[in-house]
């Protein structure tokens, strides 16, 4: 898949084969649309594009900075070259770009920009200032302009019944198990090991402090969870914790800390990539540090089950 961070970089697409949207999560309903994208290519000689917006529009249009994304960029990246799309265009969604009427979105996006050759979009697609546009719109002009319209009825949209929003919310309650059956991959994130109060390692277990950019991405509900991490090209199964540690300390910012099984390298530094599969437990005050360390026994065993059925 090739990525294309500015339009100039966007040349000699054969028969592009469209589809618009910022695709967080990229769930089933997403790869959907992937795939549909993908077989109109084939049938057509062309080649599939996805065109989504950073940052999301939300953020611009509403300055909503409380939107959290389940991906970062990176991320969706990765999910969508392993769907086999052949170009990703990230377009950068700006207050001009907003202004832009619905007409001349169709004209200088899709057509002269794109040159789209067949719009695949869902009959419910606004687009332009104010959301004036619609699949009406996009039909009168596909009578006039050399390109074709492929239209995601309601009844296709519906039976999938799957949103980037019923994901976000899935992660913020904690059923985190839920993001596999919506999207068939983990809610995953990558952070920096930083240096935390060393408190795990005068308990015997030693974890990883992790920094993420946490403005822009969903973070679990807190609790304990199974992980799998990518810690220095190694696959490393582990159990994490995010909140405050009530037991310990009186924390006034969350944190989010891994204990990786049967792993002793220095760590500090490094990005540490985690998918989480299950939660485990919420989180909660022991009535001793003796009652704690009795319970991270048992969330350990827990885990090791959880992540040996997973096969992750």
């Amino acid at each position: 898949m090739k990525v294309h961070y500015n339009i100039e970089s966007y040349k000699n697409i054969k028969n592009p084969i469209v589809t618009v949207g910022t695709f967080d999560g990229v769930h089933f309903g997403h790869q959907k649309i992937i795939q549909r994208l993908k077989k109109i290519a084939e049938k057509n000689k062309g080649e599939s594009v996805l065109l989504t917006f950073d940052p999301h529009p939300r953020k611009v249009l509403f300055n909503d900075q409380n939107l959290k994304l389940i991906h970062s960029l990176k991320e969706k990246i990765d999910i969508l070259e392993n769907l086999g799309l052949d170009h990703l265009v990230v377009y950068p969604f700006t207050i001009n770009f907003s202004k832009f009427t619905a007409q001349q979105y169709i004209n200088e996006l899709l057509i002269n920009t794109l040159q789209t050759h067949t719009l695949v979009i869902g009959y419910d697609h606004h687009f332009g200032k104010d959301r004036e546009g619609n699949i009406e719109l996009l039909k009168k002009n596909s009578e006039v302009y050399p390109f074709k319209l492929e239209e995601i009825k309601a009844h296709e949209i519906e039976e999938i019944k799957i949103s980037s929003t019923k994901v976000r919310k899935a992660i913020e309650k904690g059923d985190i198990h839920l993001v596999n059956e919506y999207c068939g991959h983990y809610y995953e994130f990558s952070g920096e090991v930083v240096h935390g109060n060393g408190i795990g390692k005068t308990i015997g277990t030693p974890t990883a402090n992790i920094e993420i950019d946490k403005a822009e991405k969903i973070i679990p509900a807190d609790g304990v969870y199974a992980v799998v991490c990518q810690a220095n090209e190694k696959t490393v199964n582990g159990i994490m914790n995010i909140g405050f540690k009530p037991t310990l300390n009186k924390l006034e910012e969350r944190t989010i800390e891994i204990h990786l099984f049967n792993y002793e390298k220095d760590l500090y530094g490094t990005i540490l990539k985690t998918k989480v599969i299950q939660k485990i437990r919420n989180e909660f005050k022991f009535k001793s540090l003796e009652d704690l360390k009795k319970q991270i026994i048992v969330d350990n065993e827990k885990a090791k089950k959880i992540l040996m059925i997973s096969n992750v």
